[in-house]
């Protein structure tokens, strides 16, 4: 007689159920919901709700039609959100790792590692609105700093009413917010090397630049990978720091509006669900695309033994 054996592998299905079930009723369905009702003419006029009649591709023409001026406002958008992305997350990378090299340093043993990894981070554990507001205080017009400039040159400037030095707010306030997380997370994957690599670069008279290049930047480029993706998302998604900091509208002139904020004001006044749903599409679809080219640009195909 064969013992039957008893298999608990059922259980582990039965356990990640619920997750399933919620991600697929809070996230699958919004989802295709909102794909759908993006070939849709849906928009509220105030009381009265019209459609959703079936538009075709209207609304993703719509999107790419110039405005007045002869600006295309979904591609002017796009250019503010990379621009802004880019100033914040370059700073945020570099300093990022700089800090972790430091930190995990053997030869400079730095004591109260602890203690600065928390004073690192803390800034992550503060809201985006409050640092917004923060900042909206400190370079206004009555704030601190104009005040410290005009007791210099006599006159004030207007930090939100200029291209750049708006845009600089808010790559700044994102370069604080999360430059502390990158810094644990690049921290965690040195000190995950095997540290006889490094005792091996040293003995072969490798110098600490080429100990960096060689042997640190190859073996950490998975982690690397996954902060700028993450990163790159979590900057298509810009909302709140500029929309706090320079108007709904995106002040100056609209060259702070963000793609979130592009679709956020078709959710305002009369909630055009077929154009924010058409947005939304094409905001996944440019997320897509750019997290393909990092992925591909850096990770190494092991199996080809060369650099994609």
């Amino acid at each position: 007689m064969k013992k039957k054996s008893i298999s608990y592998a059922k259980w582990g299905y039965i356990f990640i159920i619920p997750f399933f079930l919620v991600y697929f009723i809070c996230s699958i369905i919004p989802l295709l919901s909102t794909f759908y009702y993006s070939f849709f003419e849906y928009y509220e006029n105030g009381l009265d709700v019209i459609g959703p009649t079936f538009a075709g591709f209207d609304n993703y023409i719509a999107l790419f039609t110039p405005t007045k001026s002869g600006n295309i406002k979904l591609l002017d958008c796009t250019y503010n959100t990379m621009i802004m992305w880019i100033m914040g997350a370059v700073p945020q990378i570099v300093v990022a790792m700089v800090l972790a090299l430091i930190f995990t340093s053997t030869r400079l043993k730095i004591k109260g590692q602890r203690f600065f990894k928390t004073v690192i981070y803390m800034p992550n554990l503060i809201m985006a609105s409050a640092f917004a507001m923060l900042m909206f205080t400190l370079f206004s017009n009555v704030g601190p700093v104009n005040q410290i400039i005009q007791g210099i040159t006599g006159e004030t400037f207007n930090f939100f009413r200029n291209t750049w030095s708006a845009r600089t707010l808010v790559a700044f306030v994102n370069f604080l917010m999360w430059f502390g997380n990158t810094t644990i997370l690049f921290m965690a994957g040195i000190m995950g090397i095997d540290q006889s690599l490094f005792e091996a670069a040293s003995i072969d008279g490798a110098t600490s630049t080429q100990v960096f290049f060689k042997v640190t930047l190859p073996l950490l480029m998975p982690i690397i990978v996954y902060t700028l993706i993450t990163a790159l998302i979590g900057g298509l998604q810009m909302f709140d720091v500029p929309q706090l900091l320079c108007g709904g509208s995106g002040d100056p002139n609209g060259t702070t509006c963000t793609l979130v904020m592009y679709l956020n004001s078709f959710l305002s006044g009369y909630r055009n669900y077929g154009m924010a749903g058409a947005l939304s599409v094409i905001l996944f679809i440019i997320t897509g695309i750019l997290s393909f080219i990092v992925y591909r640009s850096l990770v190494t195909d092991e199996s080809k033994g060369g650099k994609k």
